[in-house]
């Protein structure tokens, strides 16, 4: 029998219950900083002979090589199963044209008075794409991650991955990266990669910013580095709100959870819903269809320490719950989904209806699916092409234009007590 908690919405009860999901990721960062910290130093320290040690330390051996040859990466595209290939090439598709929707432009706006200002947005230099190796290596998240990247203009990616238990790369991690357009790519994974990335080694180049999944050690470590480096966000662990009224199939529900719960013991899958009917057939569905798959412990162990069926009056009030969860995914199965957009605003990504499942997000739709977790949702976006521009903003003034402004510059300057910056308007003069 599934063991899922079961809450009955009061403003009480589910308020500790969530508290209680909140406290997960920052419980676990306080235990490896310190590991992380030593990495980062030792790295600084050593550049490619330490990030090689820790990869020997860890992955049991050195890889066959360190940056992978290009011939190895255009192998791989070449030898691809071409259902594979034509899978990613649809999603890229899609990616594409969502993001190219995102661009922004840079403008010039000259005035009457022979003032000029404006915007000039351009891509980051160089970026450092993590992406995760072995059993869970994702080829969508370097669609998701490169993608975006290309569009806003950056000029190289780099992207660092661990290598499989025979000291070669992931093949399916190839063949996204070959058709992304990745230039360069490392075999080293871990808070050492990370580390690489943001400092700089004789072989890895220092990067501006570094975007793309990881462990908890590699959370940290682009944590730590931030700064030194941009990142793309402090990444938690996965979760799925799922709100649904009597219209909802529970069948659906249950595999939509599941299919967040699968990702991580530490995983949050939750359903909010007005019906006592829909929560008790969620959890038989749950039940019936866990035996199925591959990964049920770990969605066991989710769904026990940091899943609910949270039983609430109304649609308001599930869409009240959902804006104080900000979830990092978020299913509307309600009868009229649509009309509800307006009314969620802390999400990283929203689902609608009973044929936008999770998953059609995190490999297909276009949308990008890196998204903010742990409730940073009500202040932070998801990764887009913006994450990877800079603006800078110029002005230029006339004589005669500084002079019509002269006086209101000096009296500002005068409140703020800096004298010198009413001295560089005056001197003018």
């Amino acid at each position: 029998m599934i063991d899922i908690k079961r809450i009955y919405a009061n403003g009480t009860d589910e308020e500790e219950f969530f508290k209680q999901v909140e406290r997960r990721s920052g419980e676990t960062d306080k235990k490896v900083s310190a590991v992380v910290s030593e990495i980062i130093d030792t790295v600084r320290a050593g550049g490619d002979a330490a990030v090689k040690a820790y990869t020997e330390k860890f992955d049991g051996k050195l890889p066959k090589y360190y940056e992978v040859p290009r011939d190895v990466i255009n192998d791989a595209l070449t030898e691809a199963d071409p259902a594979f290939t034509e899978a990613l090439l649809n999603a890229i598709e899609n990616i594409s044209d969502f993001h190219n929707r995102q661009k922004s432009q840079s403008f010039i706006a000259p005035k009457e008075n022979g003032v000029v200002l404006g915007q000039r947005v351009r891509g980051l230099e160089r970026v450092g794409l993590y992406v995760p190796g072995g059993t869970a290596a994702y080829p969508s998240s370097v669609l998701m991650n490169a993608i975006p990247a290309k569009i806003a203009g950056v000029k190289e990616i780099i992207m660092v991955t661990p290598p499989l238990k025979d000291g070669t790369p992931n093949k399916d991690i190839l063949v996204a990266a070959a058709l992304c357009g990745v230039d360069r790519i490392f075999l080293s994974g871990g808070a050492q990669a990370i580390a690489a990335l943001a400092l700089g080694t004789e072989e890895i180049p220092k990067v501006d910013k570094i975007v793309g999944p990881g462990n908890i050690y590699v959370a940290t470590a682009k944590k730590l580095l931030y700064g030194t480096v941009d990142i793309d966000m402090i990444a938690g662990p996965s979760e799925i709100l799922v709100i649904a009224d009597d219209s909802a199939k529970p069948k659906f529900v249950a595999a939509d959870l599941m299919s967040q719960a699968e990702h991580d013991r530490l995983a949050s899958a939750i359903l909010v819903t007005t019906s006592e009917r829909v929560a008790d057939e969620t959890v038989k569905e749950i039940e019936r269809q866990v035996e199925t798959l591959e990964r049920q412990e770990i969605i066991e162990t989710s769904l026990r320490d940091y899943g609910a069926v949270i039983i609430c009056g109304t649609r308001e009030q599930a869409c009240d719950i959902a804006n104080r969860l900000a979830p990092e995914h978020l299913e509307v199965l309600f009868e009229n989904p649509m009309e509800y957009i307006g009314r969620l605003d802390n999400i990283g990504s929203l689902f609608l209806g009973d044929y936008a499942p999770e998953p059609l997000g995190d490999y297909f739709a276009g949308p990008n699916h890196v998204l903010p977790t742990s409730g940073t949702a009500r202040f932070f976006s998801p990764l887009g092409v913006n994450s990877f521009e800079k603006r800078s903003s110029f002005i230029y003034y006339t004589e005669d234009a500084l002079r019509d402004a002269k006086d209101d510059i000096v009296l500002i300057a005068e409140k703020e007590g800096l004298t010198a910056h009413a001295n560089a308007i005056k001197v003018r003069f």
